[in-house]
């Protein structure tokens, strides 16, 4: 498939015209989730503005920890959006962290790289035991990322990390450059390239689902399975799958619900 279109191929919004009233319904399970939560919220883990996670708490002592990254391409959107996300992961026992973090064009995405992986390491500083991590769209891209040689995290973070899907993840970021929005992304073809999981090798041990709608924009799609061909040639595991009957923003539904196939996946020893 030869694209022609450049935004077009990247707009989810244009692709979804239910989109609004989709993000209206999710911001008020948001809203209801985090108000009656057992959670800690605004949490440091910088010096920044944005550097503030919200933690959220299962009633029992806590399995380990999920920590799950916003998407909204590295442009807009925060934690506050997506608290109902956390609520599979609460109900099959875990402390679930959301960060919120420096947007572009404040940001390069290098440096929001490097913020994902400060807040990681806090948020592993406070709650002990395995860490499995998740992160849509932007966000699959950051945490697919954490898996990267080039990406440092400390030897105990490290080793407690079992499991990272990256849903919907823009996994090559060179097609970017020809879209309207690197004028706020401010992507060089040098920064395209580094910030791109596709182009660098994985770590070795690590494990990856990479996860898609089967009804998402074909870029998305064909990004997802892209480098799950590419990483399949390493030293690790990685999975790929493409969920039936969502788009890029229903995708993540099943993040709400403690028994669907992506926390079950996402979250076994």
């Amino acid at each position: 498939m030869t694209v022609r279109d450049w935004d077009r191929a990247y707009d989810n919004s244009g692709a979804f015209p239910e989109v609004d009233a989709y993000f209206a319904q999710r911001q008020a399970m948001a809203i209801e989730f985090k108000a009656t939560a057992n959670k800690s919220a605004d949490c440091p883990y910088g010096p920044g503005e944005r550097h503030r996670f919200d933690l959220f708490r299962p009633e029992h002592k806590a399995r380990g920890l999920f920590f799950y990254v916003h998407g909204g391409y590295w442009k807009a959107l925060d934690k506050n959006a997506f608290s109902h996300v956390a609520q599979g992961a609460v109900k099959r026992g875990f402390t679930a962290v959301l960060p919120s973090y420096t947007l572009c064009p404040q940001a390069r995405i290098s440096e929001i790289t490097a913020e994902i992986v400060m807040a990681l390491e806090a948020a592993a500083r406070k709650v002990d035991g395995p860490i499995y991590v998740a992160g849509h769209s932007a966000g699959g891209h950051l945490v697919s990322r954490l898996l990267c040689k080039d990406v440092k995290l400390s030897d105990d973070v490290s080793a407690r990390l079992r499991r990272v899907v990256s849903i919907s993840g823009v996994q090559d970021l060179r097609p970017l450059l020809k879209t309207q929005m690197n004028e706020v992304l401010g992507l060089s073809p040098e920064d395209a390239r580094s910030e791109s999981p596709i182009l660098c090798d994985p770590v070795e041990g690590s494990s990856l689902m990479c996860w898609v709608g089967a009804d998402e924009l074909y870029e998305f799609r064909r990004q997802n399975a892209a480098l799950y061909e590419v990483w399949r040639g390493f030293d690790m595991t990685v999975s790929k799958h493409e969920a039936i009957g969502k788009n890029h923003f229903t995708v993540i539904d099943d993040l709400c619900d403690p028994d669907s196939w992506l926390m079950s996946s996402l979250l076994a020893p």
